[in-house]
């Protein structure tokens, strides 16, 4: 009974060791590395940024001119129903998401967005049917507060730009017909 208490100690000193680890298809990061991809970053300034229209009509940017844009709407109207990606241009990395709100014109939406490889690289996107409610944060004039946690916050201008491009993807991408003016209409406006 005088060894039972050495044993014990050696017994426990050998559950304590960990198992080799193969050296096989581990990959060693540097930590400062990895604290510089993690690292929160400044609100830009958007000053002077505006929206534009991008060429083929199927998605407005807020930025400025010939430079990477902050935020994008785009419209999927070939999905049924037609979808609207919202695609903050901040960096990213594999297998995140986060809650992207966006405040303005009397309400505040929150946006799921996930991690999403693009052109430019990795970038955050949500993906939700055109008529879903929470779009009508862009509908109206008013300015827009967007804050991505990590990576600062968009204020971005008052403009009827997002409001109009929003109505048109819910129409599935066919322009509000002109409706011709009756004839009691007509008699109306030359009294």
């Amino acid at each position: 009974m005088r060894y039972l208490p050495a044993i014990l100690l050696l017994s426990l000193a050998a559950c304590d060791r960990q198992p080799a680890v193969p050296q096989e298809g581990v990959q060693r990061v540097a930590l400062d590395e990895a604290a510089r991809e993690t690292m929160a970053e400044p609100s830009p300034d958007t000053s002077g940024a505006r929206w534009s229209v991008a060429g083929d009509g199927q998605a407005i940017a807020f930025g400025y001119v010939e430079e990477e844009p902050f935020l994008t709407l785009a419209c999927e109207v070939e999905a049924d129903p037609p979808e609207m990606v919202i695609i903050r241009h901040a960096t990213a990395l594999p297998g995140q998401g986060a809650l992207f709100p966006v405040l303005g014109n009397g309400m505040s939406s929150r946006f799921l967005v996930d991690a999403t490889l693009g052109e430019g690289g990795w970038h955050w996107e949500a993906r939700l049917p055109a008529e879903d409610p929470q779009l009508e944060v862009f509908e109206g004039t008013r300015d827009l507060i967007a804050t991505l946690p990590g990576r600062g916050t968009l204020e971005i201008g008052g403009s009827r730009i997002p409001g109009e491009f929003v109505e048109w993807c819910r129409a599935g991408g066919m322009p509000e017909p002109v409706q011709a003016p009756t004839p009691e209409t007509e008699e109306t406006t030359e009294d």
